[in-house]
């Protein structure tokens, strides 16, 4: 009897590694975008690292890419050092802090996966736009008056300088004082299996997603 029971518990043991290793070589979709995502945007890389099977570094360059195409999709001018420092420093910090939940997933008919996120949209640039125009409108004016007197016109380096400098301190006053988020917001994106192997989340959802993460209704309608 007793080594029946002893048998019973090799079994049991035995069949629950069996499951165990089952469920680590079974893809879990949700379980990938979210490494990827929290590599893209909190830089944080443990599961990222462990999953794809990269160096620290290569997980690492995830999110510094990211930021380089924020300050180049935000930058047109040239910047001093010092500010476009600032900057680069400012929107690690607000890519940080965006919001998503990563919900179920489902493996549809060709083979990928469609993932449910949840995303609740940042109001940094909405909540501080009418105030960086008020500003900006000020030191206009403020130029304008001091040339009329006789002063020297500020070279347009030193006017974009300035106006950029008048944003920074806005939005780091507001990140520092507590950013605000809008009503969530749900989409799907599709993870994907590449040619050569391994998965990737399909581009054109990651940029769905990347749009909605940080709102900016006030500055698209202005240009309209």
């Amino acid at each position: 009897m007793e080594k029946r029971k002893k048998r019973l518990v090799v079994a049991i043991v035995i069949l629950n590694v069996f499951m165990i290793l089952g469920g680590c070589s079974k893809f879990d979709a949700g379980v990938y975008a979210q490494a990827v995502l929290d590599a893209s945007y909190k830089n944080q890389t443990e599961h990222y690292i462990e999953l794809v099977e990269v160096d620290k570094k290569d997980a690492d360059a995830i999110f510094q890419k990211n930021l380089d195409t924020t300050m180049e999709e935000f930058k047109t001018e040239k910047l001093s050092e010092e500010l476009e420092h600032d900057y680069r420093a400012l929107f690690e910090a607000i890519i940080k802090q965006v919001k998503y939940t990563v919900g179920k997933s489902e493996k549809e008919k060709d083979g990928s996966y469609a993932v449910e996120i949840s995303v609740k949209p940042m109001t940094l640039f909405d909540d501080t736009y009418q105030n960086f125009q008020k500003k900006a409108e000020e030191y206009a004016t403020e130029v304008t008056n001091s040339v009329m007197n006789g002063a020297t016109m500020p070279t347009d380096e030193e006017i974009q300088e300035h106006v950029y400098r008048l944003y920074y301190e806005i939005l780091k006053a507001e990140l520092d004082a507590g950013v605000k988020y809008a009503k969530a917001e749900s989409l799907i994106i599709h993870v994907v299996k590449k040619e050569a192997g391994g998965y990737e989340i399909n581009r054109k959802d990651l940029q769905v997603l990347d749009g909605k993460l940080i709102s900016r209704k006030v500055m698209t309608e202005d240009v309209k």
